[in-house]
C-alpha cells in the first residue's frame, strides 16, 4: 500500500489547494466503531488532519500497489494533496479508476490507474514500464496490496497457500526487484520504498499462518535490500499495522463482527487505529524527513503487541479491593 506534483503559480489555486489538503480526510472512511467501555480511548484520539506541510512531495512521484480500496487509498489520498502524482495498480481496473477520478478531483492532482496482477512478472514488468512511461521513475514504492482470511491451518489447500503467499511475498518481490532494476539502470537515486507488513510478522500467529510467513518474507528481503541498495540511494521500511478497520480486511478477517470488540480490549490506546493515521506515518517514511530511516519495521498497534507479550499483563482486570487482598497475603509469606 502506496509523485510529479502540479505547481500552483496563483494564490486563489494556492489557496483552493491549502483548503483542499486540510479537508480532504473528510472525505476518508467514516467514523469506526469505538467501544464505550475502553474509556482510556479519550486520551488518544485520533487526528484528521495531514501532518506534513503542502506541497511537501511537490516533483515526486509515487506508485501504490492495492491503491484503489483501503489502507492503499488513503495513502494515494494523502500523497495527492500533499502535490504527488500518484500511478495506484491493482487487479480491478473499474475500482482503480473510480479512485483515480475521486482523488484527483478532492486534490487538483492527476492520479494515475494501472491494471495489474502483482503475481504475474510479466505483467509486473509491463506495469513499471507504463509508470515510466506515463509519470517517470518513481520517488516512492509502497507495496499494499495483500490478501488474507482466517482459517484452522489443517483446512487450508496447497491453492489457499499459494493464493496468499503469491500476492504477498511474490507479488512484493516482483514489484520492488523490478522497479529496483530500473532505478540502477536510470542511476536515479533517492527512492523510498515502503511495505505495509503486520504485528505479528515478527512473531508469527494462529489462523493466518500463510499471511504470518508472507509477511516476515517481506521484513526480511526488505531489511536484506536496505543494507544491499542504500548504495543506490534506496531506503526500505515497513509499517506493521494493529487492526484498522476496513472493509476488505475486516470482511476476511473477522466476516461476523464478533471479535471487534474483543481487539479494542487488548489495545492499551482503548481504540482501533484509523487509515488516515496510517498514511500519515507512510507519508512521513517516505519524505525527505526520514531520509536516516533505512530498515525499519514501525510497530504501528496502539501498544497491542506489547500488551499480548507481557506475562503479567492480564493482572491489569485485577481492581483495587484484590490488590489489597492479594497484598496482604503476599506479605504474610515468609521464607522462599
Amino acid at each position: 500500500c502506496e509523485i510529479m506534483a502540479v505547481i500552483f503559480f496563483k494564490s486563489t489555486v494556492n489557496i483552493r489547494c491549502y483548503l483542499t489538503f486540510r479537508n480532504f480526510f473528510s472525505y476518508g472512511t467514516k467514523t469506526l466503531y469505538q467501544n464505550t467501555e475502553a474509556v482510556q480511548s479519550k486520551f488518544f484520539p485520533p487526528l484528521q488532519k495531514a501532518m506534513l506541510l503542502p506541497n511537501s512531495f511537490q516533483g515526486k512521484v509515487a506508485f501504490i500497489t492495492g491503491g484503489g480500496t483501503g489502507l492503499g487509498k488513503g495513502m494515494t489520498t494523502l500523497l495527492s494533496s500533499l502535490g504527488a502524482q500518484c500511478v495506484i495498480a491493482s487487479r480491478k481496473m473499474d475500482v482503480l479508476k473510480a479512485t483515480a477520478e475521486q482523488i484527483s478531483s478532492q486534490t487538483g492532482n492527476k492520479v494515475h490507474a494501472i491494471q495489474c496482477d502483482v503475481r504475474d512478472p510479466e505483467v509486473v514488468k509491463n506495469t513499471v514500464s507504463e509508470l515510466i512511461k506515463i509519470a517517470g521513475h518513481p520517488d516512492i514504492v509502497i507495496n499494499n496490496a495483500a490478501g488474507n482470511f482466517i482459517s484452522p491451518t489443517e483446512r487450508l489447500s496447497p491453492n489457499a497457500w499459494r493464493t496468499i503467499t503469491d500476492i504477498v511475498l511474490n507479488g512484493t518481490a516482483f514489484v520492488t526487484l523490478e522497479i529496483g532494476k530500473q532505478l540502477i539502470k536510470a542511476q536515479k537515486g533517492r527512492a523510498a520504498f515502503l511495505a505495509i507488513t503486520t504485528i505479528y510478522a515478527e512473531t508469527g500467529s494462529g489462523f493466518v499462518v500463510p499471511s504470518a510467513s508472507a509477511k516476515a518474507g517481506v521484513e526480511a528481503m526488505y531489511k536484506s535490500l536496505a543494507a544491499e541498495w542504500g548504495k543506490y540511494g534506496m531506503r526500505f521500511n515497513m509499517i506493521q499495522p494493529g487492526p484498522i478497520k476496513t472493509k476488505g480486511a475486516f470482511s476476511r478477517l473477522d466476516p461476523t463482527g464478533e471479535f471487534e470488540k474483543g481487539m479494542i480490549d487488548r489495545i492499551p490506546c482503548g481504540r482501533l487505529g484509523t487509515v488516515e493515521e496510517l498514511a500519515n506515518l507512510a507519508a512521513f517514511l517516505c519524505s525527505d524527513y526520514a531520509s536516516w530511516i533505512n530498515g525499519a519495521a514501525i510497530r504501528f498497534d496502539g501498544g497491542e503487541e506489547a500488551l499480548i507479550s507481557g506475562e503479567f499483563n492480564n493482572l491489569r482486570k485485577v481492581t483495587r479491593e484484590q490488590w489489597d487482598v492479594m497484598e496482604g497475603l503476599i506479605r504474610k509469606t515468609k521464607g522462599s
